[in-house]
C-alpha cells in the first residue's frame, strides 16, 4: 500500500507542476501582448524540467507561445527527452 501512496504523491506533483507551467505560458503570452513584465525563459524551462512538461507543451500549443523561438524550443524538447529517458530507466530498473 505504501507504493500506491508514493505513486499518488508523484502524480499529484506532476499535475500541480503541469498546471503551473500551463499558467506560466498563458501569463507570459498575455504579458508579451500587453507590454508587461515577462516570465523568464529559465523559469518556463525549470517548470517543465521539474514535472511540468505536459503543461508546458499544452500551454505552448493552446496559447501559440514560443513555438518558433530557438533555442527555447530545442531546450524544451531536450527536457522532454530527458524525462522520457528517466521514466524508462526508472521503470526498467525499479520495477
Amino acid at each position: 500500500m505504501g507504493w500506491l501512496f508514493e505513486l499518488a504523491n508523484f502524480v499529484t506533483v506532476i499535475c500541480v507542476m503541469s498546471f503551473a507551467a500551463f499558467a506560466a505560458f498563458g501569463w507570459d503570452k498575455a504579458a508579451a501582448e500587453n507590454g508587461k513584465r515577462r516570465v523568464s525563459e529559465a523559469a518556463l524551462l525549470n517548470l517543465a524540467l521539474f514535472g511540468g512538461i505536459v503543461g508546458a507543451y499544452a500551454g505552448r500549443a493552446l496559447f501559440r507561445h514560443k513555438t518558433r523561438k530557438q533555442p527555447f524550443s530545442r531546450h524544451l524538447h531536450t527536457v522532454a527527452l530527458l524525462q522520457l529517458f528517466a521514466a524508462v530507466f526508472l521503470t526498467i530498473f525499479l520495477w
